[in-house]
């Protein structure tokens, strides 16, 4: 290795390595996904190492890649927030939230101000969004996942595994006598939930009745369907059927008297909702005092007593 290598091509390089994407590091760059190719192979060069492995749009690390990467992480990460101070920018703190759109609506946005109570004045970015999702084009600095296998290069937490329970209106059960049976529910009007891109992991009213001891019949089939776990139990509040609501949707309204549990047969998700936060964001206050907050929010509702009692 001769000379001090070039400043514009360690840039290139940590933005490359961050994204895992030439063309994700020059849009934060703001030059071409070519400039950036040719800036790595120039410090590739330079350095005497091969850095990237290249395989179609993506870039994998090498092994000496990998062993200078990290430094060069924290590094760039001292530089941009020096940056910021030297600039005279805003003195408020910024916090880019991305969530399952479902999440999104009426759970956290309702719970944000609580937050903002505690926290004090806090630029929010709220964003409700499916897996994956381009951490470092959109900054992101927190994304609550179902399951904790999207993002492998960040840091993962599993916060709690849900579960469904068949929940509708006081006046719907009232309309049934007050009580329903398994049987008598084969007869009542479902509400559906189509859980989209996730729906293989997700439990449906045929499996709910398997679980319970029935053969769901074709009847079955018919009622509501929703394209939104929020949807489904606005449904069910509004009396129009029994519908499979998350515990994390439905505790509030089961606690308010909006929803009552029909049955106590539940089932648990098949995977946990993880919290996964990138290695820029992970040691910041701000980040780590939203997930804390954040994810006693989750386990609160989860496991209300009013769900199972």
């Amino acid at each position: 290795m001769t000379g001090v290598l070039s400043l514009r091509g360690l840039q290139a390089f940590e933005a490359a390595a961050r994204s895992g994407s030439f063309v994700a590091a020059a849009e934060e760059l703001g030059i071409s996904a070519a400039a950036v190719s040719q800036l790595i192979r120039a410090l590739e060069e330079q350095a005497g190492r091969k850095l990237f492995h290249r395989a179609n749009r993506r870039v994998v690390l090498t092994e000496a890649g990998m062993d200078v990467f990290p430094q060069l992480l924290n590094a760039f990460a001292d530089l941009r927030s020096v940056a910021r101070e030297l600039d005279g920018g805003d003195r408020r703190s910024s916090l880019v939230i991305s969530v399952a759109p479902s999440v999104a609506m009426g759970w956290l946005s309702a719970r944000l101000p609580d937050f903002l109570r505690l926290h004090g004045a806090v630029d929010i970015s709220l964003r409700g969004e499916d897996d994956p999702v381009p951490f470092e084009r959109e900054r992101i600095d927190f994304r609550l996942s179902y399951g904790r296998s999207h993002y492998p290069q960040h840091q993962v937490e599993d916060i709690v595994t849900d579960a469904v329970y068949p929940v509708c209106s006081p006046t719907f059960l009232d309309k049934h006598g007050g009580a329903l049976s398994t049987e008598s529910m084969l007869g009542a009007t479902l509400i559906h939930t189509d859980w989209g891109p996730s729906a293989a992991s997700f439990p449906s009213w045929r499996t709910w009745f398997e679980k319970a001891g029935l053969t769901p019949n074709r009847q079955m089939q018919r009622g509501i369907t929703a394209n939104s776990s929020m949807a489904a139990i606005d449904f069910a509040c509004g009396g129009l059927g029994i519908a499979l609501g998350q515990g994390l949707f439905c505790a509030d309204l089961v606690e308010a008297g909006r929803l009552v549990v029909a049955m106590k047969q539940r089932i648990l998700l098949a995977n946990p909702y993880c919290i996964n936060l990138p290695q820029r964001s992970a040691n910041r206050p701000l980040v780590t005092s939203f997930k804390t907050w954040f994810a006693a929010e989750c386990v609160r509702c989860v496991e209300s007593p009013a769900l199972v009692t």
